[in-house]
């Protein structure tokens, strides 16, 4: 029996001792698994940290660039305000000027747009009432001066300021607001140089 017990000892030493090499091999195997994966980790982790940084200033990049665009924008309609401001002012000076130097006005703007045709003036019927005396004279000699005539209608029309022409069906509007609008990029240009040049 002894030698049955010291055989079973044997055998029972013996998986012991592989048993333990075994385990051993598996730690040791393990530790290197566990270390491969600490290192991919750890590459894994500084690409999701540098990802985050390139991130992180493309939205400040990105933020500033929109907080520029808006202040930008912002000036930009400040100046344009600024401008229509302006020339509003500038027709309601000219739209409310004294009764002799508004016609004297007027008969300057007939002096460009009038034609060597005979035709029709049209004013409004408040422009009409306070119409100076003699000005239908100086209608019609500026009309003459060109190869025209020019007769004023009585008939009131329905406009701020300004006058209309008639020749033969076609009307040619001579209203501040029309003139103001007609010219309203070019008069912007020249305010703006002013003011910001």
């Amino acid at each position: 029996m002894a030698g049955l017990d010291k055989m079973k000892s044997q055998i029972l030493d013996e998986a012991k001792a592989e048993a333990r090499l075994k385990i051993e091999g598996a730690q040791a195997q393990a530790e290197e698994i566990i270390s491969q994966a600490n290192a991919e980790a750890e590459i894994i982790s500084k690409k999701i940290l540098q990802d985050s940084e390139k991130d992180i200033a493309n939205y400040r990049e990105r933020t500033a660039s929109s907080i520029d665009l808006q202040k930008r924008t912002r000036i930009l309609e400040a100046k344009q305000n600024l401008i229509r401001d302006i020339l509003d002012k500038a027709y309601h000076t000219l739209a409310g000027m004294e009764t002799e130097e508004y016609f004297a006005m007027l008969l300057k703007l007939l002096e460009k747009y009038v034609l060597p045709e005979a035709g029709e003036m049209f004013f409004s019927s408040a422009d009409l009432e306070r119409m100076p005396s003699g000005y239908e004279a100086q209608v019609s000699k500026i009309a003459g001066a060109k190869g025209g005539s020019l007769k004023i209608s009585e008939e009131g029309r329905n406009i701020e300021n300004g006058f209309v022409l008639a020749y033969g069906g076609i009307e040619e509007n001579c209203t501040l607001r029309a003139m103001f609008d007609e010219k309203k990029d070019e008069l912007s240009d020249q305010v703006r140089e002013l003011l910001f040049a």
